[in-house]
């Protein structure tokens, strides 16, 4: 049977520890790791989620930079919904690796004729790569830009 005391030893052991596990609990208190499960989700309506990957933790002045941006944003639209568009420029960025491909002859090989073609993979480190930034509006491209070797993107280069 649950009781309130066992309720609240295991949300103190959980408040303890967020990553505690119900075998760590179960052991801890002498009762079962099925009787935590039950006590958990049930009597406390508590689930184990994974977290959420993100991409960056921000802090509290990139979030503020951020949330007047979005805000400039918002009164550009408000201002001319029908010339937003053509007046919004966005870019994205992209890792564009090059190789040393085998080519089609090298790669020839005999078969039988119901035989499938060979299939190649490829096996080797990428031979040197660049960052390509490409900057688009509502026409079309309006630019793309190879970072130079050795070149850092910071505010100047932008």
């Amino acid at each position: 049977m649950t009781t309130p005391e066992i309720i609240d030893k295991i949300h103190e052991l959980i408040l303890e520890d967020r990553r505690i596990s119900a075998k760590s609990i179960a052991e801890q208190l002498g009762i079962s790791r099925e009787r935590v499960g039950s006590i958990t989700h049930e009597d406390m309506d508590m689930r184990k989620l994974s977290a959420k990957w993100l991409p960056k933790c921000l802090n509290a002045d990139q979030k503020r930079q951020r949330c007047q941006s979005s805000e400039q944003i918002w009164d550009f639209f408000r201002r001319d919904p029908n010339d937003f568009l053509s007046r919004l420029v966005t870019m994205g960025k992209t890792w564009l690796y090059h190789y040393d491909p085998e080519t089609k002859q090298q790669s020839m090989e005999w078969r039988h004729g119901r035989s499938p073609r060979p299939k190649k993979f490829r096996l080797q480190k990428s031979a040197g790569k660049f960052l390509a930034s490409i900057f688009w509006y509502q026409d079309g491209v309006l630019l793309i830009d190879y970072l130079p070797k050795g070149q850092t993107i910071n505010a100047g280069y932008y």
